[in-house]
């Protein structure tokens, strides 16, 4: 059974925009930049941004947050009819959460072909063998999640680079 979006291109990329947005508070406190939010009705009922390394844990995606902020929302773990705009291709961990919470549709921006599983690597949110599957499209502003993941890596690498080139005083 084939599933199909409900929102024109002008929408998806109004939503991914937002995603973005949340990306860049992620960056601005050094966190690698994913941002996602969980839209209802034509509503955000759901945002978050990467925390991993501010929280030191594992699970801290921003897909993570947005779920769980949208299911307080609403008060319910079915956030059936509902969008995920995601500025990354999913991971398996945050696949099986918006899988668990009936996530009706799922947009992202940049492919991850090292870790995605909404398409690169597996395909946990259209295995229709599951009880629940999602539509799922990526590539929304793929140029610009994926420029802002690259520049976030390149700067990074400069960093490291200069702080083993500088003395290291006693």
């Amino acid at each position: 059974m084939e599933k199909s979006s409900s929102l024109t291109q002008e929408t998806k990329e109004y939503y991914m925009q937002l995603a973005l947005a949340e990306a860049k508070k992620a960056q601005a406190i050094g966190e690698v930049p994913i941002g996602a939010i969980v839209v209802l009705d034509g509503k955000v009922i759901g945002a978050g941004h990467n925390l991993r390394e501010h929280d030191q844990d594992a699970t801290a995606h921003a897909e993570m947050f947005a779920i769980r902020q949208a299911c307080q929302n609403i008060e319910s773990w079915r956030l059936e009819r509902s969008q995920l705009f995601v500025t990354l291709e999913p991971c398996p961990m945050c696949s099986g959460a918006m899988q668990l919470a009936r996530v009706e549709e799922v947009y992202f921006g940049a492919y991850d072909p090292k870790g995605g599983a909404a398409g690169s690597l597996m395909k946990i949110l259209t295995d229709e063998r599951f009880n629940h599957w999602s539509y799922v499209e990526g590539g929304i502003l793929s140029t610009a999640c994926g420029q802002l993941l690259t520049d976030f890596f390149r700067e990074l690498r400069k960093k490291r680079k200069a702080a083993k080139k500088s003395p290291n005083p006693l």
